[in-house]
């Protein structure tokens, strides 16, 4: 199958999502960025923070901060721990403090379609929010697939599905829960950091209910040190 096909394919997957006709909608922007440092022999440290607003939440809704020790098992896997610090707004007013665990592994090329290469990657999360009872469990399974386009430029194709391994009384659906498909541009703005930019569509999945498909300009900043 020649590379061409492939990628149709690859956009094809990413893109894709469930008819939206009867889902409701909301257009969104989420702007990150996120630095790697070496830490010395096989371990790194991740802090990412992560910035939503959202129409129909009337502006900022969220600050997700992620901070994440990883291990080098091998230079292609990668073991990674580290807490989530995520409080919740309404039009820009705090409502929530949610709290999360997290643990992943990470598979660098771990497929190589034509001339980009796959990254896949395992997270398990435990969550907690201020105030409310109990802990949720989830998997949030995620590839990602990089194409060098032009110069130093890449073609990213990524999806993440989200999985809740059971309920509480603000997790309140077990199973197949939503999905994050992303298309997008990554280009070095020097040689430790990159700038990536493009469309991800978040889509719930939501039983006896109506589903929601969120429209999301993404921008994002990468420095590895």
């Amino acid at each position: 199958m020649s590379t061409s096909r492939l990628l149709s394919l690859a956009l094809v997957a990413a893109l894709g999502c469930p008819a939206t006709a009867y889902a409701r909608e909301d257009s969104q922007l989420w702007t990150g960025a996120a630095v790697n440092v070496k830490l010395g022999g096989k371990w790194r440290l991740n802090q990412e923070v992560v910035v939503r607003f959202s129409d129909n939440r009337n502006g900022l809704y969220e600050i997700e901060s992620n901070t994440l020790l990883g291990y080098a098992v091998t230079p292609t896997l990668t073991l990674a721990a580290g807490y989530t610090h995520d409080p919740q707004y309404a039009g820009g007013h705090f409502t929530v403090l949610e709290r999360r665990a997290r643990e992943q592994v990470t598979v660098d090329k771990l497929l190589t379609i034509g001339r980009g290469s796959v990254t896949g990657r395992l997270r398990a999360e435990q969550r907690w929010r201020d105030g409310l009872d109990g802990t949720g469990w989830r998997l949030r399974p995620f590839a990602r697939y990089s194409l060098p386009i032009a110069g130093k430029a890449k073609l990213v194709l990524s999806n993440e599905t989200f999985v809740n391994l059971n309920t509480t009384v603000f997790q309140r659906q077990s199973g197949f829960e939503r999905m994050r498909n992303f298309a997008g541009i990554s280009v070095p703005v020097s040689k430790k950091i990159s700038v990536e930019a493009g469309y991800l569509n978040q889509y719930f999945f939501i039983r006896n209910g109506e589903d929601q498909s969120d429209h999301v300009a993404s921008l994002s900043l990468s420095g590895n040190f």
